[in-house]
């Protein structure tokens, strides 16, 4: 069978979550929708935006979707914003197995999942045969709106602050698959470790509301308070007398410090420094500096609205902090306003206030909002690559840069920006 993940024209509501990634690499709750995707029957590929082809390629290993199919099984359409959860990896799975087409839509008239069968796929019009030729993941979607409903259910990220909604939510559904799929041994009633762990001396362990899973090399040191529950990647370190509490995700290769709660960081960033996190999602290669802190809780204790571009979303969540893309930087004692939305590659002084575009330096505290070139965030990407023994390849180079075109509007929508 041939599992197609196709990215659609809403994942820019994604951003700046999605910006340097594909969808199906968004993390919630220790997974990826790119994880259940693997485990399916069938040869993987992926229509991402065209910038991310070879990022697609190879950092997770999936190839563009062919320019024609000849499959026996036929195929599984998969939209890359499907929430990653436990009991979405069981449906696809079902799908795998229909011997009928269908397809599963959304409420917004978005094709989530469809099942066609190779004939329906044989039937395809050709390219040769039509005026205007379409790429294939096109003519298949539009092969799969007319196909019969199925019942199925599937539900997708609209917008950031679903992934921490659903992060909240399935946190200890997810934990307890992974234990499932993983060998672990068990240190302490609910504390399960992969190869190399080390946990410093008068940590204060809770599993009663879910279980701690740290993967290979993970090193806490001592004094530090650990609430499930808490997955952490391989390589990753928590500091001395940090806490983590109320279900905690880390990629791997982060440091961190602090309180942390509630929370998703992706792979690569830093958190080291005393400061609170809560409620939020940080990208790749992120770093905070010492007492950075933001709110995740209004004064009024009331529901947050988000504004998203020139939108406003209540997302019906009384706790949620912020939304962090890849490669942005706070300065010390920087202090974030809840619910805010900041942009890759920006770096931040003072108090946050209102969103921050990507690309610019941020410090409305001292009346100041200016450009951040790309070569800049370049040259910075390539020190920080160093610092981690990481190569600076030349696709990463061309992603700082495609970025910085792809968000544009952002700072021309900004009048402050010098």
């Amino acid at each position: 069978m041939q599992i197609i993940c196709f990215e659609d024209d809403r994942v820019d509501q994604l951003r700046p979550v999605a910006v340097a990634r594909p969808a199906y690499a968004i993390t919630s709750a220790s997974f990826r929708l790119i994880d259940w995707l693997r485990r399916l029957p069938g040869t993987l590929s992926g229509s991402v935006r065209p910038y991310l082809r070879l990022i697609q390629s190879l950092d997770h290993g999936i190839n563009d979707v062919p320019e024609s199919i000849d499959d026996k099984d036929g195929v599984l359409l998969v939209n890359a914003r499907i929430t990653p959860t436990v009991d979405h990896e069981k449906v696809l799975l079902q799908l795998c197995k229909l011997s009928h087409s269908g397809v599963v839509i959304d409420e917004d008239g978005s094709v989530l999942a469809a099942r066609m069968t190779a004939a329906d796929v044989a039937s395809l019009v050709k390219d040769s045969e039509s005026p205007t030729p379409q790429p294939l993941v096109q003519k298949l979607l539009s092969k799969a709106t007319g196909l019969d409903r199925l019942e199925h259910r599937l539900d997708a990220f609209c917008w950031p602050h679903e992934i921490v909604a659903s992060h909240m939510k399935e946190m200890n559904t997810s934990m307890n698959r992974r234990l499932e799929l993983g060998t672990y041994t068990e240190t302490a009633d609910g504390v399960f470790v992969g190869e190399g762990v080390q946990i410093g001396q008068y940590a204060s362990v809770d599993t009663s509301a879910g279980p701690i899973v740290f993967e290979d090399n993970v090193k806490v040191g001592p004094f530090c308070y650990l609430s499930g529950p808490v997955y952490a990647g391989a390589n990753t370190r928590v500091i001395e007398h940090s806490a983590l509490k109320d279900g905690v995700s880390l990629g791997h290769t982060t440091k961190i410090g602090g309180e942390v709660e509630a929370s998703v960081i992706e792979a690569y960033t830093n958190k080291q420094h005393h400061g609170f996190l809560g409620h939020s999602y940080l990208g790749s290669w992120i770093n905070l500096g010492a007492g950075t802190c933001n709110s995740d809780l209004k004064n009024t204790y009331g529901k947050i609205n988000i504004t998203y571009g020139d939108r406003k979303v209540a997302t019906g969540m009384q706790f949620l902090g912020c939304f962090i893309g890849d490669y942005s930087k706070t300065a010390i004692n920087t202090s974030i306003f809840t619910g805010k939305v900041i942009g890759v590659c920006s770096m931040m002084y003072g108090f946050v206030t209102s969103n921050v575009p990507s690309y610019v330096n941020y410090a409305r505290l001292f009346g100041q909002t200016s450009l951040l070139p790309a070569d800049v965030m370049i040259n910075t990407q390539k020190r920080m690559f160093a610092r981690r023994k990481v190569e600076q390849r030349e696709c990463d180079k061309q992603l700082i840069r495609d970025m910085y075109d792809l968000t544009s509007d952002e700072r021309s929508a900004d009048p402050d920006i010098l």
